[in-house]
């Protein structure tokens, strides 16, 4: 494939940064700081996706994200994931490149990289979600996650203030089908710390206009951005965990898995360690430990999906240790 053929692609294929700016998506402008940071993370998502459409294969793709800022990597590692995705979905992209990337690099973040799938799944037609079923059936459901934010971002008025709920998803293929639902909503809860600004005051006010049997999903979904995207300082953190009061076990359970994410791809920062010991009482590796301990490694048996055995167990453990 031509080097200009590939650019072309890129023009083509990639949105437009312009779509990542709070403006442009109307969302809360809590400070300057703030808005960069968020903004920043939108252009990384790009970068990384941009070059995943443009490269001619999987190792120039990882060399070009090694080079990015420790704190943005995960993202850009996200965005590189719907990039290839969207290739294996289209007719002429080829096959086998999110296969490609989870066997390198991508996958030290493979739990980004799995929702950036989310992403893809969001901008294509549905009868081409067959293409886009990751090899992990446990970490499959990550990809409703990411779908769940997509619509929220980019659709912020229906999913988030009309608080609209998909139709039954046929994803992935055989699961109990209801329990989509609220994988759907941990992304739109990871959505909301965007929408919100990281202003925590004003996220818990949008988790809390949501009916009742949808908060426990969106504050683990907003535990998590608080943790892995940060934007907020201690006393912010702190409002946070009070506003959640009987879903902070779920709200600590999202902090594990953020913390699990940048503990296995080695992207801890300052504020992960202020999240997790606010959240889950612990340092990024304690809480990431609780996950991985927690992860279930045989088939389990009953209604609920693996899943959500996972992550009942982490927030049950952290209510044993007192610590949510």
């Amino acid at each position: 494939m031509s080097t200009v053929f590939r650019r072309i692609r890129r023009r083509v294929l990639t949105p437009n940064v312009s779509e990542t700016e709070l403006g442009t998506r109307g969302f809360h402008e809590k400070s300057p700081e703030a808005r960069e940071l968020i903004e920043t993370v939108g252009r990384m998502f790009l970068t990384g996706y941009a070059h995943a459409v443009e490269s001619r294969s999987v190792p120039e793709v990882e060399a070009r994200l090694e080079t990015l800022p420790t704190f943005f990597r995960g993202f850009a590692y996200e965005g590189a994931a719907m990039g290839c995705a969207m290739l294996d979905a289209l007719p002429l992209g080829g096959g086998r490149h999110v296969e490609r990337l989870l066997a390198g690099r991508g996958g030290e973040h493979v739990y980004m990289a799995y929702i950036g799938v989310g992403w893809a799944m969001a901008r294509v037609p549905r009868f081409r979600w067959a293409r886009l079923i990751p090899p992990d059936p446990l970490l499959s459901w990550l990809v409703l996650d990411g779908y769940g934010f997509h619509q929220a971002y980019f659709h912020t008025r229906r999913y988030v203030h009309e608080q609209f709920r998909e139709p039954r998803l046929p994803w992935p293929v055989g699961a109990p089908l209801p329990y989509a639902d609220n994988v759907v909503d941990q992304g739109i809860g990871r959505a909301l710390w965007f929408v919100g600004g990281t202003d925590a005051a004003r996220v818990a006010d949008l988790i809390d206009a949501f009916p009742a049997d949808r908060r426990s999903d969106l504050y683990s979904g907003a535990g998590l951005a608080a943790t892995y995207l940060g934007g907020a300082d201690e006393d912010e953190l702190r409002v946070f965990a009070d506003r959640s009061g009987e879903y902070r076990p779920q709200v600590a359970q999202g902090s594990a898995f953020a913390a699990e994410a940048r503990v296995r791809a080695g992207l801890v920062v300052e504020h992960t360690g202020l999240a997790t010991r606010m959240f889950c009482a612990a340092d990024p590796e304690g809480a990431a430990a609780v996950s991985r301990t927690a992860r279930p490694e045989q088939p389990v048996s009953g209604a609920l999906p693996a899943f959500e055995v996972w992550r009942r167990r982490i927030a049950d453990e952290f209510v044993s240790l007192g610590r949510s």
